[in-house]
């Protein structure tokens, strides 16, 4: 991957705060062409700059109203190859991350209620071949959700 200059630092601060801008105006604040816009776009997205776009829908409207932290111990952390994929299997597993502490692993999931939350634990995660131990934290209210910041100092 090259190194992102100021123009694509400048062209990622815009639509990170709007991912529908239309390539024109932010062709406009930067001073640029549509075409250049649309050009370093894509050479992002193809350096892997850019990762993902599309809408963020609200786990609360679809019936989702408790979002949970579980730390997942393993017997072993070579396991993690093998847990991975029956955590895929939970489409309710929204995030796996393998770590370093206490846990192996620590996963976020959405849960319809307490009792929803329940089932998955004790009838899926804890069934998962090489789990030792789960600890679950519930989010009572997410304060803060953004991005890293795009700085223009070298």
């Amino acid at each position: 991957m090259e190194r992102i200059d100021n123009l694509d630092k400048k062209i990622l601060e815009i639509i990170m705060k709007n991912a529908r801008i239309a390539s024109k105006d932010v062709a406009h604040e930067c001073g640029v062409s549509r075409a250049a816009v649309h050009q370093r776009i894509q050479r992002m997205i193809d350096d892997g700059v850019i990762t993902g776009s599309g809408y963020h829908v609200s786990p609360k409207v679809l019936g989702f109203s408790t979002c949970t932290y579980i730390g997942i111990q393993l017997e072993k952390g070579s396991l993690y190859r093998n847990v991975v994929p029956e955590l895929e299997k939970i489409p309710e597993v929204v995030e796996c991350h393998f770590t370093t502490g206490r846990y192996t692993m620590v996963i976020k999931l959405y849960a319809r209620d307490n009792q929803h939350l329940m089932e998955l634990i004790n009838d899926h995660i804890q069934n998962i071949p090489g789990v030792m131990a789960t600890e679950t934290l519930i989010s009572l209210q997410q304060s803060i959700n953004r991005t890293v910041p795009i700085h223009f100092a070298d």
